[in-house]
Order: C-alpha cells, then sequence, then structure tokens
C-alpha cells in the first residue's frame, strides 16, 4: 500500500517537478486583471480562448519593462513556471516580457508619448522663447561624449562671447535617466539663458535614456528654455517633444540658438554704411532747410517786424492827430450855434417859470380865507377857540362867524359824511 502524503508534501512534490520540468517557458497570451501593487510587483493573467494562468512579476523585473502591461495587450511573457504551496496554485514567475508582433521599446515609445500628450507636455503653449543673444548656455551632456566638442567648437566658431557651463552625467546606462533628469533640475537653477541636453548618435537603446518619463518630467517643468539635441536627423526621442526646441545633432543645436558672429559684424557693416549714407542725406537736407529757414528769418525775423510795427505805428499816429484835429475843429464849429440856443433857451425856461410863480403867488393869495367874501363860508368857534365841525356834540353851542356877522347856535343833529 502506497505512504499516504500530506497536502503540504504533495504540493511540494508538484512545486519540485514543475520547477525542474519548466524551468523556462516562453508563453504568448492576452494580459487580463492586471494589478500594479503599491510594492512593484505586478499580478495578472494570461489568457487565450480556451484557457488562463495567473503570473506574477516581482519588482526587480518590472523595473526593467521598457512597456507598460496594460489591460488587453498582446504580449510573449517569458519565465518559470512555480507553485505557490500554501494554496496549491502554480503561476508563471515572469522575468521578461514583450509586445507580441512588435519590438517592446517601440511600444513603451508610443505608450508613453500618448501619456505625455494627453498631460500636455507637447502643447506648443507651453514652449519657451529664447533669448536672440545667449550670454550663458548649460550643457547637460557626458563631458567625454564627441557631442560636447561638437558643441564647444560650433560655439567657439559662431558666438565666442557664449559662456559654457558642462554639467557631467551619463548619458547611457541604467542610472543615467535619473542623473540626466537630476542636471536638468540643477542647471534650472544656475540662471542660464539655454539648456541644452543631448548625446551623439546610436542605437535605440543607446539613445532610450532621453525616452524615459523621469527626464521628460524634469524638462517640462524647468523654467529656463531647453533644446533637446539627441543623435541624428532621423533620430526621435520624446524629449524632443518635451522640450522647447529640438535639434538634429548637438552641434546643429549650436547653430540654431547662437547667432553667427561673422554674419552679425556683416550686417553691422551694411547697417553703418547705410546709416552713413542716410544721415549724410538727412544732413544735406538740414543744410537746405537751414539756409531756408535763414532767408525766410531776414525776412520775417523780429528786426524786420519791429521796422514794419514802427511805420505802422507811426502812420497810426498821424491818422489818428488827423482824426483829433478834424473832429475838434467840427466840434468847434458845432458848439457856437449850441451855445448860443442854449443860452435862448435859458432864458426862455427861466421867463416861463417866474410867470408861472408869478400866477401861483396870485391864486394862493386868491384862495387865502382872509380874502375870501364867499356866500356859504363862516369860521366855528367856541368859548371863543376855533374848532373843527368834528369836536362838536349835540347839544353844544358853538359860533359861526364871517367877515361881517357872529351867529351862536346848537347842535341838533349830526351826520357824518
Amino acid at each position: 500500500m502506497a505512504s499516504t502524503l500530506s497536502v503540504s508534501n504533495l504540493n511540494e512534490q508538484i512545486k519540485t517537478l514543475l520547477e525542474t520540468t519548466f524551468e523556462f517557458v516562453s508563453v504568448e497570451g492576452e494580459l487580463s486583471r492586471v494589478t500594479k501593487h503599491g510594492s512593484g510587483h505586478i499580478y495578472f493573467t494570461l489568457k487565450d480562448a480556451n484557457s488562463s494562468i495567473k503570473c506574477v512579476m516581482f519588482r526587480g523585473n518590472a523595473a526593467r519593462l521598457k512597456f507598460s502591461l496594460d489591460e488587453g495587450a498582446h504580449v510573449v511573457i517569458h519565465g518559470a513556471l512555480s507553485l505557490y504551496t500554501p494554496r496549491g496554485e502554480y503561476q508563471i514567475n515572469c522575468v521578461a516580457a514583450e509586445p507580441f508582433g512588435a519590438g517592446a521599446l517601440a511600444v513603451a515609445f508610443d505608450q508613453l508619448k500618448k501619456k505625455l500628450e494627453l498631460k500636455g507636455y507637447f502643447d506648443p503653449s507651453h514652449k519657451k522663447q529664447f533669448p536672440k543673444f545667449p550670454q550663458k548656455i548649460a550643457l547637460v551632456t557626458s563631458a567625454t561624449g564627441a557631442a560636447l566638442q561638437d558643441m564647444q567648437r560650433v560655439a567657439t566658431q559662431r558666438w565666442p562671447l557664449v559662456k559654457l557651463i558642462v554639467i557631467d552625467v551619463l548619458v547611457q546606462g541604467g542610472s543615467a535617466a535619473a542623473m540626466i533628469a537630476n542636471g536638468l533640475c540643477f542647471a534650472d537653477t544656475l540662471g542660464c539663458d539655454v539648456v541644452i541636453t543631448g548625446r551623439g548618435g546610436g542605437s535605440v537603446e543607446d539613445l532610450w535614456v532621453f525616452n524615459e518619463e523621469v527626464v521628460a518630467d524634469a524638462i517640462f517643468t524647468m523654467n529656463t528654455p531647453v533644446v533637446s539635441a539627441v543623435g541624428h536627423e532621423i533620430d526621435w526621442v520624446i524629449s524632443d517633444y518635451v522640450a522647447d526646441l529640438r535639434a538634429p545633432t548637438p552641434s546643429a543645436a549650436m547653430q540654431m540658438i547662437l547667432p553667427d558672429s561673422n554674419e552679425l559684424m556683416q550686417s553691422i557693416d551694411e547697417m553703418r554704411y547705410g546709416a552713413y549714407g542716410m544721415i549724410s542725406q538727412r544732413l544735406q537736407r538740414k543744410r537746405e532747410q537751414l539756409v531756408m529757414m535763414q532767408e525766410a528769418f531776414k525776412r520775417h525775423g523780429v528786426e524786420q517786424r519791429l521796422v514794419y510795427q514802427k511805420e505802422q505805428l507811426s502812420e497810426l499816429k498821424e491818422r489818428f492827430n488827423r482824426q483829433i484835429g478834424m473832429s475838434m475843429e467840427r466840434n468847434l464849429r458845432e458848439i457856437a450855434p449850441l451855445r448860443e440856443r442854449l443860452n435862448q433857451d435859458i432864458e426862455n425856461a427861466i421867463r416861463q417859470k417866474k410867470n408861472l410863480v408869478s400866477q401861483m403867488m396870485g391864486a394862493y393869495e386868491a384862495q387865502h380865507p382872509k380874502h375870501k367874501n364867499k356866500r356859504g363860508f363862516a369860521q366855528i368857534s367856541r368859548d371863543g377857540k376855533i374848532i373843527d365841525l368834528d369836536t362838536l356834540h349835540v347839544g353844544d353851542r358853538y359860533e359861526a362867524m364871517s367877515d361881517t356877522t357872529m351867529v351862536t347856535s346848537r347842535v341838533v343833529t349830526i351826520v357824518k359824511l
């Protein structure tokens, strides 16, 4: 009778059998239920139309992936079969993966490009302007590379006044991306006018460090304008899209951002000659204008105007004196008859007023009471005193006296008029 095994013993035997039999497998399938754990491990299921198998890719292997394991992607995974003994479940312990039918680097490039494009990293509104005459440029590249020598040579030829600051970084290898990102951040603190990052040509793998997201993040967050100068004309990397300017080669970067001193000197000479000619023409025109102004000044200057004003003033004075003399003569001729007429009018008026006064005196004398001798008029008195009728009352006695007669009477009735 066969010996009885415990569950653990059975699983251990199966584990040994599986792991020794399937030490390395490459399996094609579709990714499903992809879970990216915070620890860095990736758990997923690989399936086809009829079956599925669980897979795990631990952090170290996941960090080396050049593309993202996304839901529904068709991939080929490489690894070993293993058994998780506590649950008796077998799975593939993946050590690498690649897109089915396409290179992993190409898929990774497209994935990161789409991701950064959605984040707005390529938006033209984020592109910064470059100064026309840079004074200080930071070069984030390898200090031993040919690219640095090319950039220094072009800078010396085109614009010797520029100051170059070299920030030595690795441009290839596993730690190069983080080193370039740090170098870019440091360059952004130096107060430079421009930052150039790049390297010479190479394979896709050699240039891949400039396709890393950490480099793209560093370029996007910089305040200093950045030029991406990686590889040759045909090489395009993610940093080319994120940077403010893409140069086909490192030496071309210098040609694009630095003015040509020879061309500038030639332009200055042309401007100088043009300025000389323009100034000469303007001086000649100003001389002609000055001569015309001097002549006009002589004709219309202050002295000439004073002479003219004096002549006008003398003429006005003579005209004024003539007019005054004529007016006085005319007035004198008119005053004599007016004076005679005035004297006559005054005498006539005095005579008329005297006659009027005489008439008024005669009328006054004629109307005086002592001269009146008309019927019906009498002077009222009582007790020898002249009174008014208004002071009498019914029953009072009074005397009515004219020039010749006095009558004593008594008031019978009073009628107010």
